[in-house]
């Protein structure tokens, strides 16, 4: 089987640090699994780490759409597996990065996909079911097995709506064959996988102080010029949190401070969905950051953890 290392959390957690600092530690390549980051020009409201943040370390998965283009799970995992295989044949032990919750669980849990298995019928039964119960109630339908596309879907998108559901259906049928992964066992990758986590009032501080530094680094110009390039107001990626908030204050709908404080909130809700999806991950080992004297110590830890999965020679 092939190697991987994941690391993943809440946003605003740490996750882009640790893996960065891990990857110098231990030579290798990150795959990003963000599904905001594989879009070129979106930096400031992506949390997108810098080329000086990058310290050097190859990341791949970022920086691979315009703006204007789609990308789905399927995609993702697709592309994802590929750079995994690449990475391992060069005697390399890649760390995947992020994410969006849907995307980590299929990539290491094998989902198959099959669009032949979209039908009208599928799509006929929500949209019956949008009207007579409403978009909203169809959109939290979203929301409880894919929070990640539903945080970027107005309820009125149906049509998007219901192929999010379409994808997932696809996808979830195979996972429900197999039962909930309760352990490593079923994975499809000899994965170690860490997660981050921390006491949730102090995550949310530094959600509020990660927003009002976008807001500070100037998402208002990003969008912006998003905008003046060509790119429409209604493209996926312009859905995501951050960017469908000051879309919201340029057109004149509410002032910045209403908008930051929208954003924040979002991005707060958001995270709690991620530790909700992460809970039927069992197979997660966790990590309380807050528990750690120090971020050396911390960084330690997760290289023993590492180098005892792997059989890696200590440092």
């Amino acid at each position: 089987m092939e190697r991987l290392i994941a690391i993943i959390g809440p946003t605003a957690v740490g996750k882009t640090k640790v893996s960065i600092d891990l990857a110098k530690m231990l030579n290798t390549e990150i795959i990003s699994g963000d599904s905001m980051l594989v879009y070129r020009h979106m930096d400031i409201g992506t949390a997108k780490p810098t080329i000086a943040e990058r310290n050097g370390i190859s990341h791949h998965m970022v920086d691979i759409l315009d703006p204007t283009q789609e990308f789905s799970v399927a995609d993702f995992q697709e592309i994802a597996g590929k750079h995994i295989t690449d990475i391992n044949l060069r005697g390399k032990l890649p760390i995947l990065a992020g994410g969006t919750g849907l995307y980590i669980k299929s990539l290491l849990e094998g989902y198959q996909f099959n669009p032949a298995s979209a039908s009208a019928e599928f799509r006929e039964k929500y949209e019956l079911l949008a009207a007579k119960m409403g978009n909203e109630y169809v959109h939290r339908l979203l929301a409880n097995v894919d929070p990640d596309n539903a945080s970027r879907l107005h309820p009125n998108d149906i049509r998007r709506i219901i192929r999010a559901l379409e994808v997932y259906h696809c996808s979830g049928s195979a996972f429900q064959q197999s039962k909930e992964v309760t352990d490593d066992s079923q994975l499809i990758y000899d994965a170690l996988v860490i997660g981050l986590t921390m006491d949730r009032s102090l995550l949310y501080q530094r959600i509020n102080k990660r927003v009002e530094l976008m807001i500070a680094q100037g998402l208002v110009n990003e969008v912006e010029q998003l905008l003046r390039a060509g790119v429409p107001a209604t493209a996926q990626a312009m859905k995501g949190i951050g960017y469908k908030e000051i879309i919201s204050y340029l057109k004149g709908d509410v002032d910045l401070p209403t908008a930051t404080d929208k954003i924040k909130q979002a991005t707060r809700h958001f995270a709690k969905r991620q530790l909700t999806w992460y809970r039927k991950m069992k197979y997660i080992v966790w990590f309380d950051v807050g528990r750690f004297s120090c971020y050396d110590d911390m960084l330690e830890s997760f290289y023993k953890c590492i180098a005892g999965n792997f059989c890696i020679k200590s440092k």
